[in-house]
């Protein structure tokens, strides 16, 4: 069993052990003359909902393994207080989320770079996609073949998936073998991070591997509650191992602290420490240690709507994954053969253009034979459905993410301001006309009975517009509250070395750095950003742009 000092001392510690923290702890201690202490606030990875990919439904929403976060209520979305999940366990959201692999558009980068984030470049940032991947498909250019985390093809297949596919390619929109190639554009099936039957987290991918060195400690149930400075440089971290007695633990790191905690707890733990717009700090009693304006601002996020519609002639997920009908799946999974426990919850993608004259799709759907109480992904109908989600890819709207007081303990303030900007409105009401009109093409007509949500009789983009106010979710995409900028820009919090602004031996490795929301899932360029911050932290020259 590792040691728990009460005081000790690392070159690095790293906080969260996500999709770049898991990352960084295991590039970093490559290196057998480094040290580094990994800080996790959740528990080891020990549930089977963890590892078998349907046990999402029952992981994401469990406090256990999850933070329960939601967002502040406002007339945007009617008044509801919206779940905002985030993983709190070995692996981060890695252990708990979709599954799905997507990195987003060459341009997404490119418009980092333009912003003033140098080696922040589709060609550039590439090779680190790349080397974190193994995949059997697509063009060598843009795919990695021998990265630690296995990328999947979807083996289960239903007839209603088929025909869902050859409806929109009726309607126009190509086939896609591989939207993480060289163009998104199209439709197909979603590649995931599963392995057989199992899912790939970057616990078990990165992590698992990395234990066994004697240089990477790694501390589990171990609540971050401040940064520690000696005047502008960062020296270690404060943590609570007992949130009854508050007793607290410090670790000093002798190179660099790294947060590594997500678009909502980064921002937290930064405020907690004195880093935040210094106003706001002050009047919640907060000692000043940096005045910096953009920590918790520029927050982003794919808010989605959900079209279902009631099946027939057919069974879908909803009969198949209950009952007398799951047992069998069961045993198929135990024999490793292809089984709905081995699936994400998203199984068809559609990336497309919401109008002409678009140099590149601005929507993102994704379509499965299953349908939900009330659209939201968690317990299935009692009838067989399928449901059809869509949402802009680039969202204009910016919310924040604010300490709500000192208790360590208590959620910070997280207002992500779906659909404030008029852009995502009319983007939104694009989707959800396309989403109508992909469940009622011929090849899938003999499928669809009616839709049920939000109904036949809602018609008018004003009643539509309604409806997203109302049933409309987040992807669990959220991002940009520490964003990536140049010292020119007055709420940059990182510099494209993702170092702190301002601030010594302190850098910034997950979500919360995106300066401007790619046009995917972010799990993906969450863990190119640890790949690449490693090479950072390691003095190492950056690899090689790719020749595009």
């Amino acid at each position: 069993m590792a040691k728990d000092y009460a005081s000790d001392q690392f070159d690095y510690v790293i906080v969260g052990s996500g999709a770049a923290g898991a990352i960084l702890a295991n590039r970093l201690t490559e290196d057998a003359k480094v040290t580094v202490c990994l800080l996790e606030s959740g528990p080891a990875d020990w549930h089977p909902y963890l590892h078998i990919p349907a046990g999402f439904i029952k992981a994401v929403f469990n406090p256990t393994f999850a933070w329960q976060f939601y967002s502040e209520p406002n007339e945007l979305t009617k008044g509801r207080r919206i779940p905002l999940p985030q993983g709190r366990v070995l692996g981060g959201s890695t252990s708990i989320n979709g599954l799905i692999y997507n990195r987003g558009q060459r341009s997404d980068y490119d418009h980092w770079a333009a912003l003033g984030n140098r080696g922040w470049s589709y060609a550039e940032i590439l090779p680190y996609f790349r080397k974190t991947e193994r995949w059997e498909g697509g063009d060598d250019t843009f795919r990695g073949r021998s990265g630690e985390l296995p990328v999947s093809d979807i083996e289960w297949q239903h007839p209603i998936m088929d025909a869902f596919i050859a409806g929109a390619v009726g309607m126009g929109i190509p086939r896609n073998a591989d939207y993480n190639g060289e163009t998104q554009e199209g439709v197909g099936f979603f590649q995931r991070t599963i392995h057989g039957r199992w899912r790939m987290s970057t616990s078990r991918t990165f992590l698992r591997p990395a234990k066994s060195r004697s240089n990477l400690e790694i501390r589990t149930n171990a609540q971050a509650t401040a940064i520690l400075f000696d005047g502008k440089r960062a020296t270690g971290v404060q943590y609570t191992r007992n949130r009854e007695t508050g007793a607290m633990r410090k670790v000093s790191a002798r190179r660099e602290v790294i947060i590594c905690c997500g678009a909502f707890n980064t921002p937290k733990l930064l405020q907690l420490s004195g880093i935040g717009p210094g106003q706001f700090l002050q009047d919640l009693g907060v000692p000043v240690v940096h005045n910096l304006l953009g920590v918790g601002e520029n927050l982003s996020d794919h808010f989605s709507v959900r079209i279902v519609a009631r099946a027939k002639n057919i069974r879908t997920l909803n009969e198949i994954a209950t009952g007398i009908n799951l047992g069998g799946q069961i045993v198929r999974w135990v024999f490793g053969m292809p089984s709905v426990l081995a699936l994400s919850p998203s199984l068809v993608y559609f990336f497309c253009k919401s109008k002409d004259g678009l140099a590149a799709p601005d929507l993102q759907g994704v379509f499965t034979p299953a349908s939900y109480k009330e659209g939201y992904v968690g317990m299935l109908d009692n009838y067989p459905g399928m449901t059809c989600g869509v949402w802009r890819h680039r969202p204009d709207s910016r919310g924040f993410v604010r300490l709500r007081s000192r208790d360590v303990f208590e959620d910070p303030v997280i207002q992500p301001n779906y659909l404030q900007d008029a852009r995502d409105q009319q983007g939104l009401l694009a989707g959800i006309h396309l989403a109508r009109r992909l469940l009622r093409t011929p090849e899938l007509a003999k499928f669809v009975q009616s839709e049920t949500l939000p109904g036949s009789a809602t018609v008018s983009d004003a009643e539509l517009l309604d409806f997203a106010r109302r049933y409309g979710v987040s992807s669990y995409h959220p991002n940009g509250t520490a964003h990536m900028g140049p010292v020119s820009d007055p709420t940059a919090v990182v510099d494209d070395q993702l170092r702190v602004h301002g601030l010594q031996g302190l850098r910034i490795a997950d979500s919360s750095v995106i300066p401007s929301i790619p046009s995917a899932n972010i799990c993906a360029a969450t863990m190119m950003i640890g790949e690449k911050a490693a090479d950072m932290i390691r003095g190492r020259a950056p690899m090689e742009a790719t020749k595009l």
